[in-house]
């Protein structure tokens, strides 16, 4: 049975996107230091980054990392998270993950903008649609044939997805480190927590990996 999915890193106050980018820095410091835990593992470094050396942090950080990956087959993201607010109109514009972007699964991506399907290296493809979340749930479900659905981000995105009772599983990594200002995750979920099993395990590098999965049927 499809499951749906959600795994981001937030900070110790809740924020899961940064606020000090630049036009020469356009993920900022502080993405580095949100996600160093988890672009430091060897899954990561593997799967992303094509380095198949084995160097990488194996344990607790590589195990979730590695879960992001299992039985996947599509994905959903927001239109900022595929880069579009940066790159709006420019139809060269194929996302941050280069010629061989690592989910390959069929993506879609929300947006308002109308763009053909975008076809790239290792089987994914980039699908742009203007659809509620449970419409684009609908589509992703069909194509992801029985595997699971994630739900790659950005935090509003997520959000959407919660609030409609849309999510099975949802994993936070809480990263030891204060923001102080972003997209919060939690706002508007007050009770969340209620309908599911909730467990938490503490990795070496301090990150607080915490599960929520829901047992009963979805909203």
């Amino acid at each position: 049975m499809t499951r749906v999915r959600v795994d981001l890193n937030i900070s110790l106050d809740g924020f899961a996107t940064t606020t000090d980018q630049t036009p020469e820095n356009p993920f900022g410091d502080d993405w580095g230091r949100l996600t160093h835990a988890y672009v430091s593992t060897r899954t990561f470094r593997a799967r992303v980054l094509g380095d198949d050396s084995g160097e990488g942090t194996t344990g607790v950080d590589d195990d979730f990392a590695a879960r992001y990956f299992e039985a996947v087959g599509a994905e959903i993201m927001g239109a900022a998270m595929f880069g579009l607010h940066e790159h709006p109109g420019d139809p060269e514009w194929k996302g941050w993950w280069g010629d061989t972007p690592p989910f390959r699964v069929p993506v879609y991506v929300l947006t308002h903008q109308r763009r053909d399907p975008l076809p790239m290296a290792g089987g994914t493809i980039f699908h742009f649609l203007e659809a509620s979340p449970r419409e684009a749930l609908a589509i992703a479900s069909e194509a992801a044939g029985g595997a699971d659905v994630r739900i790659g981000g950005g935090p509003t995105t997520v959000r959407e997805f919660l609030r409609e009772g849309l999510v099975d599983d949802l994993h936070v990594a809480i990263v030891p480190i204060i923001l102080g200002r972003g997209v919060p995750l939690w706002e508007g979920l007050r009770g969340l927590e209620a309908d599911c099993r909730v467990e938490s395990v503490t990795a070496p590098s301090g990150v607080v990996h915490v599960t929520f999965r829901r047992e009963g049927r979805r909203a």
